[in-house]
């Protein structure tokens, strides 16, 4: 089954799609283990793994759908990616699905920021018309070779116009063809259930620490009506505080004794990365060279 497919089959299930975040291929590789049907990875940890800077529009397009090369070719779950504000007008749209479509994306999401945009949760957003918008969610929807890789339509404009405007506005990306909706920075669970019976379709949650939304879980989130729910920049958190941690160790004592409970063995993490795997399949590659070698320098039978 396509990973588009099966991520579509996930999304309209009756129970929640858990989402997890990862920021790089390492980590989607152990969510995979860890048993999550899908992941995705946003602008935010992007940034912050590749550039080490906060969320300001300062990937492009191609550094971003090289990322999710990267990730996709790591795992064999499907991986939902951000689009950011499209980079552009309806044209450049186009050419953002049909390269994250090319990096293997099960899904995507586009939002209705203006250039450059930044964190759904940071102060001093601002919106496109929705006329606009709703232009950029055509032009994805036509862009995309594959009929069943979702497109989200996001919306800010809850901090920049208020939740009635929101809410109209999720309404009408969902009537424009979006599979998906997703409303940022929602602030009370009242207003996260004003979404879901609002929309006409999917509406995802999403959960950042120490942001605007409450930190609810995934039952409670299917409780009030969410087809997905995803806590993205949990992970990226988790290892940069692993890694203060780390580096003050390191830093004072020279060693990294003392750290032994913080850390993978080297046997596990060969097995984490699939060390052994590789390995039989350099040996039957191998093998399968030798074996036409050794027909190819057998002498032909005497003629008779």
């Amino acid at each position: 089954m396509r990973r588009t497919t099966r991520f579509r089959q996930l999304v309209e299930a009756p129970e929640i799609l858990v989402m997890p975040g990862v920021h790089d291929a390492l980590g989607a590789r152990i969510a995979e283990q860890a048993g999550f049907a899908a992941i995705t990875c946003g602008g935010y940890s992007s940034t912050a793994t590749l550039l080490g800077q906060p969320d300001t529009s300062q990937l492009s397009l191609s550094e971003l759908a090289d990322h999710y090369t990267r990730l996709s070719d790591a795992v064999e779950i499907p991986v939902f990616g951000d689009g950011d504000t499209g980079f552009g007008n309806v044209t450049n749209v186009r050419r953002t699905v049909r390269a994250y479509e090319r990096a293997g994306l099960a899904g995507m999401f586009i939002e209705d920021q203006t250039f450059p945009k930044r964190c759904g949760h940071m102060p001093g957003k601002g919106v496109i018309g929705a006329e606009e918008m709703l232009g950029k969610i055509k032009a994805a929807l036509d862009a995309r070779h594959d009929p069943d890789m979702v497109i989200m339509a996001r919306t800010d404009a809850l901090a920049t116009h208020g939740l009635e405007e929101a809410l109209e506005r999720a309404v009408l990306y969902r009537d424009a063809g979006a599979d998906m909706i997703f409303v940022e920075a929602l602030e009370t669970p009242e207003d996260m259930r004003r979404v879901c019976k609002a929309v006409p379709g999917p509406v995802m949650a999403s959960i950042i620490d120490g942001g605007k939304t409450p930190n609810l879980s995934a039952a409670e989130c299917q409780e009030i009506g969410f087809a997905v729910m995803t806590n993205a920049l949990a992970p990226t958190y988790v290892y940069a505080k692993a890694m203060q941690d780390y580096y003050a160790h390191f830093r004072r004592t020279g060693s990294s004794k003392g750290w032994e409970q913080q850390l993978i063995p080297f046997d596990q993490f060969n097995a984490l990365v699939g060390l052994a795997a590789l390995r039989k399949r350099e040996e039957d590659e191998l093998e399968f060279a030798r074996r036409l070698a050794r027909r190819r320098r057998k002498p032909p039978e005497a003629a008779e």
